[in-house]
């Protein structure tokens, strides 16, 4: 895939434009596409300059015109493009002019860059800068800033590259550059790309689009249309990505600009083969290859290499794989492209593991951890700890494999999540009603301009009056004209005003209705949570905490009754509460599943409607095999659409008195969500609570399924005058970022809080954690679905 990135752009008022190709596929290269005119005029100008050379004498003339040959002879021969940089610093060093040496810093810093070394860039660039501060020279401090802010990034070294862009696009907010404002607009959209924030790298990217609209250049209009389809590719909306990819592949053969089109034709390889139709996918990326090797383009072709091994993979054909992604790693190693290193040895790993070399296979994908470790890649680091974890176990070396997986696992990605999704769908809606009103904008702008065309008629008609009846005639006929034309062009004004006004109504109307549609489906998930009233029936002694984080949640309660030890049905139309004599008891779940809002609450029906039949169709009272038939159940709905990955983590509880003793007995089984128990203490002891571990797998789909473990406990309240406590919890509470320093809440601080609190009544128990999250959370947007059930036994 390609993200095209601005790089070096205005360099200088004499050494014309470039941009920067970033190429992707889960990592990123950087390389240049020069100017648009063809070899034959390229050649022309070459042969022009150096012409003026041989009758030029070493003043800032001569300075100026070998920088503009070497930055023309890169596009050829990038050695001696960086000779004559050279060359144009020295004479600008005799001379002390301190602005040629600034520009041939500039020009020799893509010399450093064309090689790969990125920290000599960035030193010529950093002296460039000091020259620019010196100068009190805005513009070309933001274009350095810009320079160095892609260098940076190319370094993994997100913090400082972002703190370069934000002083760049400062600088040129402040002085009205508008044709360099949208370049550092794509840098930071690719940063943040790089970084998982796609929403925000979608925003950027769409306001560069914009204002390439409105100033025109049609290879501008094509890298942000080929971002924005690299980033919808990356959301899995692969339609938009076509759509967008298409748009600019179009406009760079119109152009006929072979490294714009050499980078899209990789992203449509890659949008082909996440759609399984792996023959356009191969045909595209071998025509991105072609093109790269002609340019010259070792980074890319490091890309396409790459892409088209890892087709070959897919397709079964290992050996083709590991020939191609072995010469990418090999372009990798030489240019010092750490990512692009970790995803060929990551890669390289993986087939020798499908083919049995376990051996090789282990060697390199230690050495994959060990580079995406230091560069702080996390979600390739968890796929490449998964692949280490199945390569163990495969071996038999099974201690390994689970140490890998538990890594693996707290390094879970959440980039692809509902939020983001919403987020993404209101930068375009955005974008989209932006431009309406910039097209409102600019007819206001053309009834002014009109307005201000008749004042000036008006003024020459006063100073004419003398000139004879004629004259006066004339202008009257002018005016008349004139007049006619602003009377149909305010129509048409207003005719568009209108439109804008009508489209913001329909907008405003369909928000409301998604608003109501949300409002009636939280009506019909409030159905089956049983109501707080009855819960106390079971469970005098309660609380049930319940904060969706929308209108409708994904995190739901659920009660449900236990027959009578003597036999007969449970009903919940009677107040049952537990008897010493055996009669009474019941099941209490606090649930979370797959997501939240709308899809969360249709996740929550389909689960709760499992549970039900498992213990009223079903007839099952112990919770570890209430949860093996719920699993089986909410597979089976699932199965039908394809959509096996959704499904619930719970905690779940049965509890009755035994019918021979004064004490209660507790079954329990859970799907990723523990028990906390604060048990009786032994008088005079302090409150402890324990933890009763769940399952590590969810009510889903799982690739090692097995029974639910079913934990039976027996509590005797006879051992202290103070009751025991039970918490059944979501990870909600926790997970709630906020706080004096905006990190997550976390349950070791919820252990303690309810440690702390255990003795106090339920209700207010209640009370102060709803407080205590309220205060954590402050300002900040809540993070998930709260559920917790606390109960005194």
């Amino acid at each position: 895939m390609t993200l095209i990135k601005g790089i070096y752009a205005d360099l200088s008022a004499q050494t014309g434009n470039i941009c920067c190709i970033r190429v992707l596929f889960v990592f990123f290269i950087f390389n240049f596409q020069f100017s648009t005119f063809n070899l034959f005029a390229q050649q022309h100008k070459i042969d022009s300059l150096l012409g003026v050379l041989k009758v030029e004498k070493e003043d800032t003339e001569r300075v100026n015109t070998l920088n503009n040959l070497a930055y023309i002879l890169y596009a050829k021969n990038p050695d001696s493009g960086f000779r004559i940089a050279q060359q144009a610093e020295d004479i600008a060093t005799k001379l002390d002019w301190k602005k040629g040496m600034a520009s041939a810093y500039n020009v020799i810093s893509i010399g450093y860059f064309l090689k790969g070394d990125f920290t000599n860039s960035i030193n010529i660039n950093m002296r460039a800068l000091k020259i620019d501060e010196e100068m009190g020279n805005k513009i070309r401090q933001a274009l350095t800033l810009s320079n160095i802010c892609a260098l940076y990034e190319k370094q993994n070294n997100y913090p400082k590259a972002i703190d370069c862009g934000l002083k760049a696009l400062k600088i040129y907010q402040e002085t009205g550059n508008l044709n360099s404002h949208p370049i550092i607009l794509s840098n930071l959209g690719g940063i943040y790309y790089e970084q998982g924030d796609y929403p925000l790298a979608l925003d950027y990217c769409f306001k560069a689009l914009q204002i390439y609209e409105k100033i025109g250049g049609k290879r501008d209009i094509a890298g942000c249309l080929g971002n924005i389809g690299l980033i919808y590719n990356s959301e899995k909306n692969l339609s938009e990505a076509l759509d967008y990819d298409l748009k600019a592949l179009k406009l760079y053969e119109e152009i006929e600009d072979k490294q714009g089109q050499a980078s899209v034709l990789g992203n449509l390889g890659s949008v082909y083969e996440v759609q399984k139709d792996y023959a356009k996918a191969l045909d595209y990326e071998l025509k991105a290859l072609k093109l790269s090797e002609s340019l010259g383009n070792k980074l890319q072709q490091a890309t396409n290499l790459g892409n088209i091994g890892d087709i070959y993979d897919v397709l079964g054909d290992y050996q083709k794989a590991l020939d191609y992604d072995l010469q990418a790693l090999k372009i990798h190693e030489v240019i010092g492209d750490k990512r692009g290193q970790g995803i060929n040895l990551a890669r390289i790993g993986t087939i020798f593991t499908k083919t049995g070399k376990f051996k090789q296979a282990e060697m390199y994908l230690k050495e994959a951890v060990d580079i995406d470790s230091a560069i702080n890649e996390k979600d390739k680091l968890r796929q490449i700890e998964e692949n280490l974890s199945h390569l163990y176990d495969t071996t038999g070396r099974y201690k390994l494999a689970l140490y890998w997986y538990k890594k693996a696992m707290v390094l879970q990605d959440t980039l692809f999540n509902i939020d983001k999704s919403k987020a993404i769908t209101r930068k375009e809606l955005t974008y989209k009603f932006q431009r309406q009103q910039d097209s409102a904008k600019s007819a206001q702008a053309q009834i002014d301009a009109i307005h201000n065309e008749q004042v000036k008629g008006q003024r020459v008609v006063i100073y004419s009056i003398s000139s004879g009846l004629i004259l006066v005639l004339l202008l009257a006929i002018s005016i008349f004209r004139s007049l006619q034309q602003s009377r149909k062009k305010t129509e048409i004004i207003e005719t568009q005003k209108a439109e804008v006004e009508k489209k913001n109504e329909v907008i405003e109307e369909k928000n409301r209705d998604i608003i109501s549609s949300i409002t009636y489906a939280k009506r019909l998930q409030d159905a089956i949570l049983p109501p707080v009233s009855l819960i106390k029936q079971y469970f005098p002694e309660s609380f049930v905490l319940y904060k969706p984080k929308d209108i409708v949640a994904g995190d739901f309660y659920w009660l449900a009754p236990l027959p009578p030890k003597g036999g007969g049905k449970a009903s919940l139309s009677y107040n049952s509460e537990i008897t010493p004599s055996g009669g009474g008891g019941a099941l209490i779940a606090a649930c979370d599943c797959t997501g939240h809002g709308v899809p969360g609450a249709m996740v929550s029906v389909v689960c709760s409607n499992a549970l039900n039949r498992a213990v009223k169709e079903f007839h099952l009272t112990e919770p570890g095999k209430i949860l093996d038939k719920t699993r089986e159940l909410v597979l089976e709905a699932f199965s039908a659409s394809g959509n096996i990955n959704d499904g619930m983590d719970i905690s779940l509880l049965a509890i009755s008195r035994q019918s021979t003793a004064n004490s209660f007995e507790l079954q329990w089984a859970g799907a990723y969500n523990s028990l906390w128990v604060v048990p009786p203490p032994i008088w005079g002891q302090k409150a402890e609570l324990q933890e009763i571990p769940a399952d590590k797998q969810p009510i889903g789909y799982f690739p090692e399924m097995k029974p639910f473990t079913n934990h039976v406990i027996t509590f005797s309240p006879l051992r202290s005058n103070i009751p025991g406590c039970l918490y059944l919890i979501t990870d909600g509470f926790a997970d709630q970022f906020g706080g004096p320093k905006g990190k997550k809440f976390k349950y070791a601080q919820l252990k303690e809080k309810l440690t702390a609190i255990c003795n106090k009544p339920m209700e207010e128990q209640k009370d102060i954690l709803e407080k205590e999250f309220e205060q954590w959370k402050g300002e900040l947007e809540q993070t998930d679905d709260v559920c917790m059930i606390g109960i005194r036994i």
